[in-house]
């Protein structure tokens, strides 16, 4: 039979999982402005800067500052993923002419961290370039290294399908 529910509350490992998400402040209201559209998308735009675009490449550089770190001051693993998807759309549309695609698959691999330092701005380098081209299929393969060292903190593969779609 399960707890009623203010049993479960009152369970040591509920309640120390209330208080993690506490420290996440997951139960604090968010700031008004950051419910307009595409509020997110420009934080990240306004991070990343294109170095060089060449035929199934794209160079950039991001720029990590706290409106993208976690609770750990790192990079957000949701940034990481939002960076990798336009970097990937980028090198898409490099080869992909005027024809019209969308993101089907998706992963991400967390290797290291790129932490936010208050003396100076952490910069990572991304690194997009295309592992495969078909006639209805492009895979992208997206790396992150942190500038300073050159270490590969985290890595994504992307799969866009050219259209139409096949016919399921």
């Amino acid at each position: 039979m399960a707890p009623s529910p203010e049993d479960h509350h009152k369970q040591p490992s509920t309640a120390r999982t209330i208080g993690f998400f506490k420290t996440l402040g997951l139960f604090n209201n968010i700031p008004e402005a950051s419910e307009r559209k595409d509020f997110y998308s420009d934080i990240i735009r306004s991070l990343l800067k294109v170095d060089y675009i060449d035929r199934g490449r794209v160079f950039c550089t991001l720029k990590v500052n706290a409106a993208v770190v976690n609770i750990y001051n790192t990079l957000h693993g949701g940034a990481v993923a939002s960076v990798a998807e336009m970097v990937g759309l980028a090198c898409v549309q490099t080869v992909a002419g005027d024809k019209e695609f969308f993101l089907g698959e998706f992963s991400t691999a967390y290797l290291a961290a790129a932490g936010l330092d208050v003396r100076k701005t952490t910069e990572v380098e991304v690194e997009g370039s295309i592992l495969r081209q078909g006639r209805s299929v492009v895979v992208t393969n997206i790396d992150f290294r942190i500038k300073e060292s050159k270490k590969l903190a985290y890595t994504a593969r992307a799969t866009y399908y050219i259209m139409p779609a096949a016919s399921l």
